[in-house]
């Protein structure tokens, strides 16, 4: 399963490939170019969290999943940087401004962006994200003092930025905060389990896995009790105001993946599906009428799954040759 997208993810996002059970958090370490990245355990997580502000430098291509304050200062021009932001899926991520020194006249930019961002897709998709595309980007060069703080919508978030002069650069603060209904998450490892709840609002939420997984939803209640249809072009949830839909593909966006099946009614027991695409996302879509809530976990296929895909596979939908 070489596509260009997990090839992408995994230079990226090095981490997502070496994380395992509950080693969830990630740190780049200060050291020598050649060791770039360091896992943290939960932890080393809470002995940071008892010490002073963490404190370290940030790379042109970078990926923070702890509280600190980070510093980029350029050595030489450097004109194509981002860092991405993550935290658990029950937490918002805050970003504030200490100290820019960029020249927006001269070409430099730093833009914070309300989501991710990999190959032109965006998660969370423009139909699921609260915002319209154009309000999700903050613009430093144009906000200024006007915008020093940002905080994020779900538990990723992200920054481009451009500086041409060496010497230059900026210094922001990375904190956590608790999201009570979380809606719209990448997780950070293959494995988990998660309860969303969308509680009389109008809105889509999904959650997303940049893993082939088996997915086991193991609890649905919907506004309107047990069904799991496999999509085709004249079946599945069509009409219905609150129903749960598995999708999976090759990019980061929902909205543009192959929707594979709904759950259109509540239960109570088990539905299990093994999907072999790159990513996986289970999404709920409420009209606002009802409180839903559906509970499943994860768990990313092993080679032998995908060497034996037999019954409640839709991994064909990823894989057209098989």
């Amino acid at each position: 399963m070489a596509s260009a997208f997990r090839l992408q993810c995994h230079c990226i996002l090095i981490f997502l490939a070496a994380l395992k059970g509950e080693t969830r958090y990630l740190e780049a370490r200060g050291a020598g170019e050649d060791e770039p990245f360091l896992l943290l355990s939960a932890d080393l997580k809470r002995e940071l969290a008892g010490r002073q502000l963490y404190h370290r430098a940030l790379r042109c291509i970078d990926m923070l999943s702890v509280e600190g304050q980070f510093t980029f200062t350029a050595a030489q021009p450097q004109l194509h940087c981002a860092a991405f932001f993550i935290g658990d899926p029950e937490e918002l991520i805050t970003l504030d401004y200490d100290f820019v020194n960029i020249d927006c006249q001269g070409g430099d930019f730093l833009k914070v962006f309300d989501g991710w961002i990999l190959k032109g897709e965006k998660f969370p998709s423009s139909l699921d994200h609260p915002l319209p595309t154009s309000e999700r980007y903050i613009d430093f060069c144009e906000s200024g003092n006007i915008r020093r703080s940002f905080r994020s919508s779900q538990n990723v978030a992200m920054i481009f930025f451009r500086v041409h002069e060496p010497g230059n650069g900026f210094t922001f603060t990375i904190k956590k905060n608790a999201n009570l209904f979380p809606c719209n998450v990448i997780s950070q490892t293959p494995t988990g389990r998660f309860t969303m709840v969308i509680p009389h609002q109008h809105r889509n939420c999904s959650f997303s896995i940049i893993y082939p997984v088996v997915i086991k939803i193991s609890d649905l209640i919907l506004g309107h009790l047990n069904s799991l249809h496999l999509k085709k072009p004249s079946t599945g949830c069509a009409g219905v105001g609150d129903f749960v839909e598995l999708l999976g593909g090759t990019g980061l966006d929902p909205s543009k993946m192959f929707p594979l099946a709904d759950l259109c009614q509540s239960f109570h027991g088990s539905a299990q599906m093994k999907i072999g695409c790159d990513n996986t996302v289970l999404r709920m879509v409420s009209s606002g009428k009802h409180i839903n809530r559906v509970s499943f976990e994860y768990h990313q296929l092993d080679q032998y799954e995908l060497e034996n895909r037999k019954e409640n596979s839709i991994e064909e939908f990823c894989f057209p040759g098989i």
